[in-house]
């Protein structure tokens, strides 16, 4: 009961401390638990560091600013498609009725 007790209380401060920067570690801390590999923890905690020091942002809002801005992009083209497809079809017609 004592046991569950102390885990109850550390579990309580670390998660409710309102520290984030210890949840930096808990992707690479996930790793190493789940896999028991250090090496890929380590890279990929560096990997997130580097990202997020070139950047200014996490990998996941990098992720989806990236693909907000490809779906940006992508709406743009099809709608300029469909602008000049409506240009030259009206071209035609112009053309075919004088």
């Amino acid at each position: 009961m004592k046991i569950l007790k102390i885990f109850f209380i550390t579990s309580c401060l670390i998660f409710l401390s309102g520290c984030f920067q210890t949840t930096s570690l808990l992707g690479p801390g996930v790793t190493v638990a789940t896999t028991g590999n250090v090496f890929q923890a380590g890279l990929q905690y560096g990997a997130n560091t580097a990202l997020k020091n070139e950047t200014g942002k996490d990998v996941i809002t990098h992720i989806k600013d990236t693909v907000d801005e490809r779906n940006k992009e992508k709406k743009f083209h099809v709608k300029l498609k469909q602008l000049i497809e409506n240009r030259i079809e009206t071209t035609r017609q112009k053309l075919l009725s004088n």
